[in-house]
Order: C-alpha cells, then structure tokens, then sequence
C-alpha cells in the first residue's frame, strides 16, 4: 500500500489507504480531491441561466373558463391564452410586432426575446391586456420632498394597453395605478371603511381619505377614527412590524399598523383575535454589525412549559354602530383561537384589492379553539345577532390534534370536515347543527385538501396521497360524491402533482414531476380527461452541462417493517469502480420530510455537495410527515430528540449493503434548522458511524424553542390539582447533553439574529463542548436570521469545505472562496427589472 504524508497548517493529513489505520490518533481515509469546479458549475446563478419556467401557472379569467400563463426558455418569454372548451392555446400577441411597438413609443429598444413586461392582468370584458413596462429614463419620484437626496429618482414606468383583436397598442398617459394595499390597512369589501391600528388602538378611516394616504401617508388633511381606547403595549389591537429593533419600535410607536381583521360579506360586522402578551417573558438578539453601533431586539417569546402564556380573546365589532363585545369562548388554560379566512377564488388573484372576508356567511362566522396540550380541538360558529357560540364538532386524541379550514355547504347547511380521527386523514359531512351524515373518505390513505366543492352535484375535488401502488407521497387530485360513492382519479401516473382548478371545476391544470423527470403541464376536464399538452420544461442546457437526475429509493426502517422513501445524489461524473464517502441531508420533522419528490432547482444542499466527490443521500424517518398516516406522523411523540435518528443510520447501513461504491467507513450529516438539530445529535448518539456533522442553525435545545412547535410535537403534561389549578410540565432530552460523546468533527452555525431558532440553543452546544474538552467548530453569520439570507451562498461553500476536508482529506483549498468570486457579475450593464416581473415559478 502507498503511503503519502502531507502538513498544512499543522494539520496532519490523511493517510492514502484502503484499511481503516489511525493515525495520530485522526482516522485515515482515502485522499480524494474535491470537485470544487463541477459543484461551482451548477450554483444558484448558473441554474437560472440553464432552466427557466417549471410549471404552468395559470391566471384564470372572470367571465370565462379561459386562462392566460407566461412560460420562459432558453429562447426567453412567451404569453399564451388558452380556451379550454375549443382545446385551443394561442400566443396571447406577436412578441415582435410588440417589441417594435413599444420600442416606438418608449425609445428604448428592446425585441421578442427581451419584454420586460410587468402586471399584466385583463381587462373586465377580457377583450384587452393592460401591462407596464420600466424605461431607462431617470425622473423624480412623485412623494419625493429631498429632491436633492440619493434615492429621489427612480426609472420611468411606461402603462400600456394592448387590444387583443386588432392588436393596437397603446400608451396610457397620465395613468394613475392603484397602488398595493399597505400592509396596515384592512379593507371592508365594499370598500366603505378601512381599519387600522395606531398607538396600540383600533382606528377606522373612509375611502376618500384611504385614497389621500396611499398618495401621502402623512397627509395632515387625512381624517382618523378611534375605535376602541383600552390598548396598551402587548395588550394591544395591532401586529406591529415585526423584526424591529428596540430603537425601531420606538420610532414607529405612533405609526399606522396591521391588523388581523376578517369581516362579513356585507361591511357590516369584523372579527379579530386580541392577545395579552404582557406576562409572557422576553427574548433578545444583538445585531453587531448595524451601524452606528449595535442594536438590540427585544420580543416576547414563551418557551415550553412556561406559566407565562398569553392570553387569547375573540372580539366581535358591530361596524355599523361602532360598538364590539368580546365573546364567551373561553374553555380549555391556555388555549388557541383561531379564524378562518374564506377561500379565495382563482379568477381573483390578480386584482388589486383582494378584502379579507370571514368563513361564514353575514349572519355567522367559523373559528376553532385549541388546548394548550393540543390534544383537543372544538370547531365552533358565532351567531352574530347573540354572539353565541356552538360547537360544531370536537376532536380527540391522545397524541396532537390537527385541523385544517372546513369546506361550507349552501352557505354552511353542510360541512366538510377533515380529520385523522380514525388514523388517516379523511373528509367527513355534517349538517349545519355538527350531526355527523356520513364519512366521505375511508382507506389506507391521507387525504391533503379541499380543492373545490361542487354544492349543485354534491362533488368534492380534493388532492390526497399514498392511495396508489406508488411512492405514497405523490400527491394526486380526485372527485368523490359527498356519500362516498364514485370515487375517482383525475391526474394518473407515477408523478407529484400540482394542480390549479378552475372555480366552477370544470377544467384544470396539473403539472406532473417527479426528481427524475422533467415537469409536465397538462390540461383535463373534471373527469380526467386530457384535453392537451400546454408545456413540457426545457431541460436541454442543464443536460448539456453534464446534470444527470437522481435516483429514487426505498429501504426500511429500524424496525425492518416500515417503508421509507428517499433520493440518492451522486457526482454527474461518477465512477462506480470507486469508493465515495457518503452524506446525509436530513430534516426530522414532523412538518415535512426532506426528501424531494418533483423536479426543483434548489439544487445547493443535494445535487451541488455530491458534484465536490459524494453520495448525497435524503431519506424520511418514521414521525418525520404528516403526509402518511397518524401513527407514522407521531412516531416521535414524547422523544422529540433521538426518534429519527436510527432510521437514518439505518438507510446508510443498507445501501452500503446494496451498493459498493458507498464507504460505510466515511459517513456525514448536515441540515438546516430542525435537520440542525437532527445532525449534531447523530454524530452524538452515533459518535463511532457518523464521522463529520455540519448543523446549521439548530433547536439543540427544545426547552428554550418555541412552545407551539415544542409542546406540540414532543408533548406537554396538564395537571390539575386538588384545587382546581392547571399546571403544564414539560421536559425533553437536548443536545448538549451529550457532548462528552463527540468523536468526530462538528462544525454549528446560526445566524446572529435568528429570532426563530434563538442562537442560544447553539451557544449551550457550545459551552458543553468547552467543558468536557471537545474540538469543535463554529461559523457565526453575523447580521443574519434563520435562513443567512446573503450569506446562503457563502455558507455553502464553508460546508462544503468541511466535508471536503473531513471526508475526502483535501486541505488545498485557499483562504479566498474562487467559487462565489467567479459567480460574481462585474459588467455596466442595465439590471433587469425584477420588481413584479410576471414569473410561472
């Protein structure tokens, strides 16, 4: 055997060796450079040069089954109109004759394939577009009163209206667009009144000076009315901004503010929860970087187990009289309210103002109310005359209780309800008084959601998974009759789906996908009928650059029972004669699994780490998605930390079995957030299997997480005493707890302002690791939140050398990262308009 020594930085190197031979007490394993110039080809910049449109998005028209779609190739965007009823798709214009026309009146030039074209939207007899278009004319701001300040010009926008017909384009001049709803403002749906909060109150203004605000929110003619006078901080009516600093929160302390408001149909009534936060306690984060000097924000956060709760209130406004009462909805310490919005409709989506209307009708609303244990769920209405309150249906169970919006029934004579009471997720109908009529789906399946009700002949369209001989996360969409019988497939085939239906259900579009096949756009009526292809995603320049697909598996779990489904990654320029170390991305749940199912893009912590010389594999676990039954959704019920853990050391274990190019001897961790959390405890619980973790912003440390997620999935204990008093307990296993096992390599990271995961769950790892004497290493990205922001791609060039390093034995890397410096565009050209560009994706 050959023998190569090599020191850098006092770093003793591996040793090249086909034997697992300590050296120095360091494991010694193959030396194998890392494909820095194969992972740097398919980076987030480059993909979007390669791939463009994935599905199609259909913008659905009001007086018609028509719809429109932009879908973008290599060859750039085109805009299509499709008429379901005649199976026709025609180019909605002549991008040509367009780009000419425009280039007329704007003077800039531009062509077919370069149409910046912004907020198209049809117009009510749908005989004509309406679209912008930014020039690269300079001009002053309208609000602007420092016309000699930095950011006082901004690039002409041109308005334009297009004539399908005659194809005419013109040039709306002095057009005045409706601005975007500010995000304070909570509209009646007649337009009347607007409610707001300010200085910790509900206030109300008309529409005459609501127009006056969006021109000038300052405007001192603009006139106010008070609602209510009983708000105070963390008592109060409003949202706030969120993420503000202490600084920024005094600043805006007197600014008009959001509120979460739904009314009835007809203006006359709003609903809305208020919250006493004002015993629950505080949590901070630093921002070392912000500047004149560091800032602080302070936040009310509960953690598990913690008395301190807030205080939940369901408060009903009479707008017409401008009086509210708050109503009797008080059962279970420490409980969740919750309102339903109505659904909205698809040939909605592209107006500009959308209201937020209740689920209900003018004379009663919706809600639910949950228990702290989560445990028990009661769906209830609201009379609105008495403000009574009925329940309609109770959910029980032993484990966590979920819900979903309920589907309404003439006007809520019926109710569609889902529930897993019986172990899988099904729809159930009731009457309008919570009498059970009949269960509407049974089987070994998980019905997801209600897509559309059709009330004339009693359909349900919903989309469900795992009832076909398939990878039971494909999700599907079929039509059942509301007792039970005929139930149908609409989309066959061994693909994910996503669908967009149309408001009467008679026509929809479904984009099939799975990770190893392009996504599919087709149209099919209501019975499932293909009536035509409308896209299929060009992946030729991706090919071109050497991407190949990967490669879906199943294995089983721990328990040598149970099926889990997962996607293996190689390097595209993989040699089967070799040994590759292998990695596992991981995300315990139990929100989701991370294991994708369709085709993506987000290539950065799959495809792109196997490209530097690894096996990426991703794989699910047992407790890991709610998309399976019950019991496999709450397998980590009360072992919130360890569950998953021997289910993805078990998948390694047998593909290593199955596979010889996989080093069983050279095995990696990594994810993000839960799969932070889920990395550093492997190499932990598993310190001789898994040699190299890298955890990004981790939950180490559950007791100090959020109490909504933590209680929930891991469980908390209701006590109530002798004397009537309800207590909660909480304990749970942490991370840090297990620091004195660590063998291998641990690299943690967080954002330093990561007010989701706190980065105090990752600081307790980290004096653990100091007290019992453990190499470690950390990345803090300063000035960042949960998800790094601008410095994902950074990151991942850290993590990247991490395994590099640790797995393969390559040190060459040097200080500056070639990878990003060359992704970096450095041109005077004009940046393309981005801003409310119309996008399929």
């Amino acid at each position: 055997m050959k023998i190569f020594y090599s020191l850098t930085a006092a770093t003793l190197l591996y040793v090249q060796v086909y034997s697992q031979v300590p050296v120095n007490n360091m494991l010694a394993v193959p030396y194998a450079k890392g494909n820095y110039q194969l992972a740097a080809r398919f980076s987030p910049a480059k993909i979007k040069k390669m791939v463009f449109s994935t599905s199609v998005d259909p913008h659905w028209l009001k007086g018609s089954n028509r719809f429109w779609y932009m879908y973008e190739t290599g060859n750039g965007k085109q805009w299509y109109i499709v008429d379901p009823s005649s199976r026709s798709k025609k180019p909605l214009f002549n991008p040509e004759k367009l780009a000419a026309a425009i280039t007329l009146i704007v003077k800039d030039p531009f062509d077919a394939q370069h149409l910046p074209i912004e907020n198209l939207k049809f117009t009510k007899d749908e005989k004509l577009i309406q679209f912008e278009l930014k020039s690269t004319i300079d001009q002053l701001k309208k609000d602007r009163k420092d016309k000699k300040a930095a950011d006082s010009l901004e690039k002409k926008t041109f308005y334009f209206q297009y004539d399908l017909q005659n194809q005419n384009l013109i040039e709306l001049k002095n057009y005045e667009k409706v601005k975007p709803k500010p995000t304070w403002a909570s509209i009646a749906p007649d337009s009347s009144a607007i409610i707001f909060a300010r200085k910790f109150n509900l206030y109300w203004m008309d529409k005459a000076n609501y127009k006056k605000a969006l021109k000038n929110e300052d405007d001192s003619t603009i006139v106010e009315h008070q609602l209510t006078k009983d708000g105070v901080e963390f008592y109060d009516y409003g949202s706030g901004f969120g993420n503000e600093t202490n600084v920024e929160r005094e600043k805006n302390a007197k600014k008009r503010k959001g509120t979460q408001v739904l009314w009835s149909p007809d203006s006359k009534h709003f609903v809305m929860s208020r919250t006493d936060s004002r015993r629950v306690k505080d949590l901070w984060v630093i921002n070392s970087i912000a500047m004149p000097r560091p800032t602080i924000e302070t936040y009310k956060y509960q953690m598990p187990g913690e008395k301190e709760a807030p205080v939940r209130e369901l408060l009903l406004f009479d707008f017409t009289a401008k009086t509210s009462k708050k109503l009797n909805v008080s059962l279970f310490k420490d409980q969740e309210l919750s309102t339903w919005p109505a659904p909205v409709l698809q040939k909605n989506r592209d107006d500009e103002f959308r209201p937020s209307v209740w689920l209900g009708t003018n004379s009663k609303f919706y809600f639910y109310r949950t228990g702290r244990d989560l445990k028990r769920i009661d769906v209830c209405t609201v009379e609105i005359n008495t403000g009574a309150v009925k329940v309609l249906t109770e959910e029980r169970m032993n484990t966590y209780v979920e819900i979903t919006r309920p589907g309404l029934v003439n006007d809520g004579k019926e109710l569609i309800e889902w529930s897993e009471r019986d172990g899988w997720a099904h729809f159930y109908l009731y009457d309008e008084n919570g009498k059970l009529k009949n269960q509407i789906t049974s089987g070994s399946f998980h019905c997801e959601d209600i897509v559309n009700i059709d009330q004339k002949n009693r359909v349900l369209y919903f989309t469900a998974s795992g009832r076909e001989a398939q990878d039971p996360y494909y999700m599907h969409l079929y039509r059942i009759n509301f007792d039970g019988s005929r139930l149908e497939l609409l989309n066959a085939g061994n693909f994910d789906n996503v669908i967009s239906m149309s408001d009467d259900s008679h026509y929809f579009v479904n984009t099939a996908s799975r990770v190893n096949a392009a996504p599919k756009s087709v149209l099919f009526d209501n019975s499932g009928h293909k009536l035509m292809d409308l896209e299929a995603t060009d992946l030729s320049g991706l090919m071109a650059s050497g991407y190949k697909f990967p490669e879906p598996f199943n294995v089983k779990a721990d328990d040598g029972v149970t099926d889990l489904y997962g996607v293996m990654y190689k390097p595209f320029d993989f040699d089967a004669t070799k040994k590759y170390p292998v990695i596992e991305y991981v995300y315990p749940g139990p929100q989701t699994e991370a294991v994708n199912k369709a085709f993506s893009l987000s290539m950065n912590n799959v495809d792109r780490l196997a490209q530097l010389g690894f096996i990426v594999v991703t794989v699910g676990n047992r407790g890991g998605n709610p998309g399976r039954s019950k019991w496999y959704h709450t397998y980590g019920y009360g072992n919130l930390r360890d569950y998953g853990l021997a289910d993805k050391k078990a998948t390694v274990e047998q593909l290593a079995d199955k596979y010889a190019f996989i080093d069983i001897n050279r095995v990696g961790i990594t994810g993000h957030s839960g799969g932070g959390f889920m990395s550093t405890a492997a190499i932990l619980v598993y310190p001789d299997f898994y040699k190299v973790a890298v955890s990004e912003s981790g939950n180490h440390d559950n007791s100090i997480y959020n109490r909504w997620w933590s209680e929930k999935h891991h469980g908390v204990k209701e006590t109530i005493t002798p004397k009537g008093d309800t207590t909660f307990q909480y304990a749970i296993d942490k991370n840090q707890d297990l620091a004195k096992n660590l063998k291998g390599r641990l690299m943690l990271s967080t954002g330093e302002i990561d007010n989701n995961v706190n980065p105090s769950g990752t600081v307790r790892v980290i004096n653990a690791l100091i007290k019992a004497n453990k190499r470690f290493d950390y990345v803090l990205l300063p000035g960042q939140r949960h998800a790094y922001g601008d410095m994902t791609e950074y990151f991942f060039w850290q993590k990247s050398d991490y395994f590099v390093k640790y797995l393969l034995g390559d040190f060459s890397q040097p200080v500056d990262i070639l990878e990003i410096e060359r992704d970096t565009e450095h041109n005077n050209k004009r940046p393309a308009a981005t801003s409310g560009e119309i996008s399929s994706q």
